[in-house]
Parts: structure tokens; sequence; C-alpha cells
């Protein structure tokens, strides 16, 4: 049978010679013309290309189509290159040789075989857009919330409420809030330091008999929920100071809007609004009265739901006909009698220690975890 055309030629093997004979050397047989075309140059196979696709003709140099513009000449004998495609479209690709008996696999057996997709229930569709829906409506109304509550409600100091600090005044000892002894460094007329001990504080009580019904009048947009007390005497126990904290109701956009009327209407230089006295017998305030009172100041604050406020006079329960707000008594040049024996500096000095006092544990109490 005649060999195929695209079929590798084999060339015989020469019989082995005798021992001791020199084997003639090998001739290419005429009847075997010399291989032409491209080779493999990673078997060293030689074989033939196909023939050209129908409408190219063999040129000397290039092969040609007649209707169309020259091919790319034909390489030099080497690799031969898979990644052309001729105009025609197909592969020019070299015959391939599989000499094994197995069958080739089936498309079917070298691709990993899918499970069906169940039809959708449009029921569970609608719920999961439902779910969707409701999921993002619950994360939008959350972003607007803390946007309209600035932030968050854990922060009191910063103004998101003041949940963590509605029972200070039943959880912080009595000592925390009124210490002792307070020192005032530069606190007394002419930069003099002042020392005030305390001699009395009163249980917690209500707002109705602690405070003067105007300033309790005052007071009820906020409401008022508990009032603490003490009273403090100068080293020379000439002079006592009452000082006062009170708890309110209100949240941080009521107790600003109270301290902008007090600061704009100018309420804490009204007399009629000047805090009570805290008297206490067998002290050196056993005589200290509403008719005693000879300064006082008064502050609201916004970091805290509090009031705090100080009103002054003579332990001697001396009467003073015309009392002066502390921010008039210490004053450069004042000459009445609360400036001039120092009790406007007392109720301002006293007042701004405690009140830093109460700051300090505001601070503590909202303070985030670390």
């Amino acid at each position: 049978m005649p060999p195929d055309e695209d079929t590798a030629r084999l060339r015989p093997v020469p019989p082995t010679p005798p021992a001791g004979t020199v084997p003639p050397r090998p001739t290419r047989s005429p009847a075997t013309p010399p291989p032409t075309g491209p080779t493999f140059a990673s078997t060293g196979t030689s074989t033939r290309l196909p023939p050209p696709p129908p409408g190219y003709e063999i040129a000397r140099g290039a092969p040609r189509r007649p209707d169309g513009p020259p091919a790319p000449p034909h390489r030099a004998p080497g690799p031969v290159d898979l990644t052309r495609t001729p105009p025609g479209g197909r592969l020019m690709a070299p015959p391939s040789y599989h000499w094994s008996a197995e069958p080739p696999e089936t498309p079917a057996e070298t691709t990993t075989r899918l499970r069906p997709v169940p039809a959708r229930s449009p029921g569970r569709t609608a719920a999961a857009v439902a779910c969707v829906v409701l999921g993002l409506g619950l994360i939008g109304g959350a972003v607007t919330g803390s946007w309209l509550t600035g932030d968050s409600s854990a922060d009191a100091a910063s103004g998101g409420g003041y949940a963590p600090l509605r029972t200070l005044w039943h959880s912080t000892p009595v000592d925390t809030f009124f210490p002792r002894t307070l020192k005032g460094d530069g606190a007394g007329p002419g930069g003099a330091d002042r020392t005030w001990t305390r001699v009395a504080v009163s249980p917690d009580t209500g707002c109705t008999g602690a405070l003067d019904p105007l300033l309790l009048k005052t007071l009820r947009p906020v409401g008022c929920e508990r009032v603490l007390r003490a009273t403090y005497a100068d080293v020379t126990s000439s002079t006592v100071t009452t000082v006062g904290l009170v708890f309110t109701e209100g949240e941080p956009s009521a107790m600003e809007a109270l301290g902008t009327r007090f600061t704009d209407e100018k309420l804490t230089e009204r007399s009629d609004l000047m805090p009570r006295t805290y008297p206490v017998k067998g002290t050196v305030a056993a005589g200290f009265g509403d008719g005693q009172r000879a300064s006082w100041t008064v502050n609201v604050l916004t970091e805290a739901p509090v009031v705090v406020y100080a009103v002054s006079g003579f332990a001697d329960g001396r009467r003073i006909p015309a009392p002066q707000p502390a921010a008039k008594a210490t004053a450069e040049g004042a000459k009445t009698a609360a400036a001039q024996s120092g009790l406007g500096h007392d109720a301002k000095g006293i007042a701004e220690r405690v009140e830093r006092g109460l700051r300090t544990t505001v601070s503590m109490a909202t303070e985030k975890p670390r």
C-alpha cells in the first residue's frame, strides 16, 4: 500500500553487519524524495502541510489571492505558527499524530455537570424585596435619628442627652459635690486667698421648700427634680454662704434655652430671684435667714441638667437692706457692704469651685470606655 501523503516516512533499518566488519555508510534511498515544508523543531519530525485553501495560488515567494492583496510570505522552515488564521477563517495547523487506541473524550465527559436551577417562587421573591426595602428604611431612619439627636445620646457632655446624669444626685458621695474644705487661691478681694469650711449639709429635698416661689416658676420650663445644699463659713466664721445644686428634668435644648434667657434678660441680677439660704441650728449659720442675704449668683449649665447657685451673708445675723449680685459686688470700685466685706467674692468663689467639681464628676460619668 503506498504511503499516505500526510504520514511521516520512516527510513528502513539496515541489517546488522557481521562482527569485525565496518558497516557501509548509509545513503538516502533514491525513491524517497527529500522532505519539503516546515519542520517541528521540538520533535525533529518532518511533515508536509495540507494544501492551501481554495482561492490561493502558489507563487514564488508568497501565496497570493487573485482578488485581494498579497498574503504574507512563507517563513523559512521552522516551528509552525499556530496562531495565524488565513483570510478564509480556517486555522492552518499541521496534522496531529495520535497513536492512542482509546477514543477521545466527548465534551460531555470533560465538562462539569451543572444542576438544574429551580424556578423561583413569586412569593419568595416578593418577600426578599420587602426585606431589602425594610432594611434600607431602618438604616435610613437610624442615620436620620443620629443627625437629629446630635450623633449619640451616650455622650451627655456634648449635648447628646442627660440619661447618664439623671442619677448623679443620689449616686455621688456628699464630699464629692461639697468638699469639707474649699481652697480659694486669689478668690478674695484684691486677689487675696480665701478658705471656706463646710458647716452643714442638707439632705436631698424637693424644690418647693428649698427655692423661692418666683425662682421655681422661672425654672418651670426645665422642671425641678431635686435640690442639694450645703453651707460654708470663712476662716474667721464672720461670713456664711449656702451653695446649691438644682437637678432639673430638662433636656439639653431646654437647658440651653434657659441659660440664654438668664443671660439676655439679666435674671441673675434680679433680687426677687435670689436663692434661699440653708441655716442650721447650733452652727455659725444658725441666724442665716432670708433677711441676711447680701450677695448671690446663679449659673445654668448646659453639659448637665443642673443649675448652680450660691448666696452669702454675715454670720452675726445682721440684715442687709440692699443685696447686690456677685457680678457687681466683685467689680472694681464697688463700695457696697457686700463688696467691701467680700461677700460677693464668697458667693462667686464657692459657686465656681463646687461647679468645677461637678463638671469633673460629669466628665467621668460620660467618659466612653476604651
